[in-house]
């Protein structure tokens, strides 16, 4: 924030690139409208318009932008903008371009939870979100595929992916364990040569991208790493982070909702990584069964919100925070309660997220080209993967089955489904689902607005 006082709003002249602000804000809105479909969706549209289109960022930039994301807790999509908005016009662009890509979320996952609470248990909303399930549930193999078939390219990556998801799913082994033994074998591995960890390929991109351009002579002073700006970095966002939840827990207590939701999701920030994918499981494990804020399906009904609507998936949780202060207000109207506690919930998870780029980004942007490092990110984009998969089991249990059963024995810890508890109709529209994305490559929106109409429709014909 101080750097924005020193002219960080740079003009196209002194800029170097030529791109003015107001240009770029036009572009990351435009960005943060299209994001839809999760993660892989996101990156897709951003690099279909920022290397592809607009030719402003190149390929291996972009690329070493995202694996370094990859690398972060929280949505590696909004961070990417954040990183990419920061190298273009410095803090502010930053602060413009990651804002812009949460702010129609934050707006739409707001106004759909205001529905959710006040006619949740209405017949008719109940049909679109059983609907909204189904889809969710294809949409997620989706992105275990797509995200798959990019970082799975040997032998060595399928095996690093097997092994994530069977330490994650079978053992609950935590996913930083998961990622720092896969960051610690991909270095090694591309240290001694090994061709396997080799950074992940990716088509298209240009030669002399604006970005590229303007670092090809003396490197500006944002790039530069700065001990005494780190420092200010820190000491700034980690107040905007921090000096909420003090001031919660000084006012109300620990036991309060609001300072429980303040501290539940600054501590999420902080250890779940691998984006929203990967967060959720932790989530549901401590909304669920720990704080009962939400039941497994309303989790569900949840994620099929964030998948409608532009913006990362992990806007999820701003209507995780809504429904848990909502369910408890206190002196508050329960709406009140509900529009701060999201808003709560969104605040302490996306502020660590321009902490992390704004003091990392200037000594990533030194360790281009550095082949260790390089194979590190490559190992764990695979280990991502098997994460991917763990999650999509997790809501396929969820959605297919009423009931699950917990194996807790000989160092095991998963969910087992009850098979005479399947449902019939959830498990017809998730196969239709997921015909009508891989067979008929459907469009994400139709497939979601297909499902809901089919849920509508199995509700007046009386299957659910």
């Amino acid at each position: 924030m101080i750097d924005i006082a020193a002219n960080e709003t740079n003009t196209e002249a002194d800029a170097g690139h030529g791109i003015s602000f107001g240009e770029a804000f036009l572009v990351w809105l435009r960005v943060a409208l299209l994001s839809f479909g999760g993660p892989a969706g996101q990156i897709a549209v951003m690099h279909r318009i920022l290397v592809e289109e607009k030719n402003w960022i190149s390929e291996s930039r972009f690329l070493h932008a995202l694996n370094y994301c990859m690398l972060l807790p929280g949505p590696e999509a909004q961070q990417l903008a954040t990183y990419i908005g920061w190298l273009l016009h410095r803090t502010a662009g930053g602060i413009m371009a990651g804002g812009l890509f949460i702010l129609p979320g934050i707006i739409a996952i707001m106004a759909l939870s205001y529905v959710y609470a006040a006619f949740g248990n209405v017949g008719f909303v109940e049909a679109l979100f059983f609907g909204l399930k189904a889809a969710v549930l294809a949409i997620v193999i989706e992105a275990v595929v797509r995200v798959g078939k990019r970082a799975l390219r040997n032998r060595i990556m399928i095996t690093l992916a097997a092994i994530a998801f069977i330490a994650i799913f079978f053992f609950n082994v935590p996913f930083p364990i998961i990622i720092v033994a896969a960051g610690v074998i991909g270095y090694f591995g591309a240290k001694s040569g090994r061709p396997e960890f080799a950074a992940v390929p990716h088509g298209g991109g240009k030669n002399a991208a604006a970005i590229d351009s303007m670092l090809g002579g003396e490197l500006p002073d944002h790039i530069r790493p700065s001990v005494p700006r780190a420092l200010r970095v820190s000491a700034i966002w980690l107040l905007l982070w921090l000096v909420p939840i003090g001031a919660l827990l000084i006012a109300f207590g620990q036991a309060n909702v609001f300072s429980q939701i303040a501290l539940f999701f600054s501590k999420m920030a902080m250890v779940t990584f691998g984006g929203a994918y990967a967060v959720l499981a932790y989530v549901a494990q401590q909304a669920v069964e720990h704080y009962h804020w939400v039941q497994p399906g309303e989790m569900l009904d949840g994620l099929g919100m964030a998948e409608t609507t532009p913006g990362p998936l992990i806007m999820v949780l701003q209507f995780v925070g809504f429904m848990a202060a909502y369910r408890d207000p206190g002196a508050l109207s329960p709406m009140l309660a509900g529009t701060l506690g999201g808003l709560l919930a969104t605040w302490v998870t996306f502020t660590p997220c321009f902490l992390w780029i704004f003091l990392g980004a200037p000594f990533v942007e030194t360790l281009r080209g550095n082949k260790g490092l390089a194979g590190a990110l490559t190992a764990i984009t695979a280990a991502v993967v098997g994460v991917i998969l763990n999650l999509s089991i997790w809501f396929g249990l969820h959605t297919v089955f009423r009931e699950t059963a917990p194996v807790r024995s000989f160092g095991l810890s998963f969910d087992m489904p009850v098979f005479s508890s399947v449902d019939v109709a959830a498990l017809i529209l998730a196969v239709a689902a997921a015909t009508a994305i891989f067979r008929f490559n459907l469009g994400m929106l139709t497939v979601l607005g297909g499902c809901c109409a089919a849920g509508v429709l199995l509700r007046l014909l009386g299957v659910i």
